[in-house]
């Protein structure tokens, strides 16, 4: 069972079908772009555990897994328990999926994290103002995807975006935490019988201050080698420190002046088409298959056997109405060039992007190296014209 169909589960949904598997999905939305190709379809939010829980106790599925979004883990986690299936446990999905619990466990293991504090109103965030230091960081505990981010340089600009990190929290609470100045990024994950395995270290692009929005993605990482091995032991110890013991992981973190330092993880592949396309291509594990075994009680294959470049790039253009997005086909002919997908279209608004959702589209590549893919990715772009009106 899959707890989502949304155009982010349709790689799992597919991959499923394709290893012969009945597939049954849940999803609020009766039009899910990936309700045509499974099996069966239970209508209910993937934040609503007990609605999950429902479907599965309905459906009795040999395993269950979501894909790139973290709410729907405790749905996950609660179903699993209950019926003794192949999962995280509740305690650490709703640790991987509330940030104050997050950093509550790094801290209490010693992982590499900001300092932090939590407010449930602006009142008390006013409590704080001999707490934090700036430039800090203001966000959610429980929302991703960038929304309700932002960072403030005085006290003043805190309490002025309490409201829009508060909007976006689903149970009311923000984090305040230190702003980690360097390189940004992603380990991805798959944790077998206890045994954490870092498949890939993941370069990012964001547009910085003050959402820090991802606008690209290479792999593999081209830090240097001794960087390297301080993220895989960061990424480890965080792993841990939460109890993820099976199943993949989406780790972030920037590498500081003291060392690489957490940002967050999730307890599940990562979206972006980082785990979906960027991994398979640059090392040839297929993660959902992997990822799907686990759920399953299967051993996955997570051997590496290619050792290239991957990228993603999204596409920055004017704000405005789209009026025509043109070649598009010739960029597709560029070498390396393994996709192009448009989010929006003709007629759409191209918006500040403030979150991931306000992205128009992105070009995927690959190469020999990580330099190749990302010069694919970006000779591809500069094939295609987008006319704001």
């Amino acid at each position: 069972m899959i707890v989502g169909a949304s155009v982010l589960q349709l790689p799992a949904i597919l991959k499923a079908k394709e290893m012969g598997l009945h597939v049954a999905v849940v999803d609020f939305n009766p039009q899910a772009v990936g309700i045509p190709y499974a099996d069966r379809y239970y209508n209910a939010s993937t934040m609503d555990e007990d609605a999950v829980l429902a479907a599965a106790e309905d459906y009795q599925p040999d395993g269950i897994m979501t894909l790139a979004t973290d709410m729907p883990m405790r749905g996950v986690a609660k179903a699993s328990d209950k019926l003794q299936l192949h999962s995280i446990n509740y305690e650490t999905a709703v640790k991987a999926t509330d940030k104050y619990e997050m950093i509550k466990a790094f801290k209490e293991h010693n992982v590499p994290s900001p300092w932090y504090v939590v407010a449930d109103s602006l009142e008390e965030l006013k409590t704080h103002e001999a707490d934090v230091s700036f430039p800090c960081i203001i966000k959610p505990t429980d929302n991703a995807g960038s929304h309700g981010v932002a960072k403030v340089f005085s006290f003043q600009e805190l309490l002025a975006n309490y409201e829009y990190a508060h909007s976006c929290s689903r149970h009311g609470k923000v984090i305040v935490e230190e702003y980690l100045d360097g390189p940004e990024v992603s380990v991805e994950v798959m944790v077998v019988n206890g045994e954490v395995n870092i498949l890939q270290i993941t370069d990012k692009i964001t547009t910085g201050a003050p959402h820090f929005v991802e606008m690209g993605h290479t792999q593999p990482s081209r830090l240097p080698s001794e960087t390297q091995q301080q993220i895989r032991s960061v990424a480890e110890a965080a792993c841990k420190s939460i109890g993820i013991d099976k199943g993949p992981a989406h780790v972030e973190m920037k590498v500081t002046t003291r060392g690489p330092v957490m940002i967050e993880l999730g307890a599940r592949m990562g979206g972006d088409n980082i785990t979906t396309h960027l991994v398979p291509l640059s090392t040839g594990v297929d993660m959902i298959k992997a990822t799907i075994d686990v759920a399953l009680g299967h051993e996955p294959d997570i051997t590496p056997t290619l050792h290239c470049g991957s990228a993603i790039r999204y596409f920055e253009v004017p704000f405005g109405t789209i009026k025509t997005i043109e070649g598009d086909d010739d960029a597709k002919k560029k070498p390396g060039v393994i996709q192009i997908t448009f989010t929006k279209g003709v007629g759409d608004e191209s918006t500040p992007i403030e979150c991931s959702n306000d992205r128009i589209g992105f070009v995927i590549a690959e190469g020999m190296t990580a330099d190749d893919a990302s010069k694919n990715c970006e000779e591809a772009m500069r094939k295609i014209e987008v006319t704001i009106e």
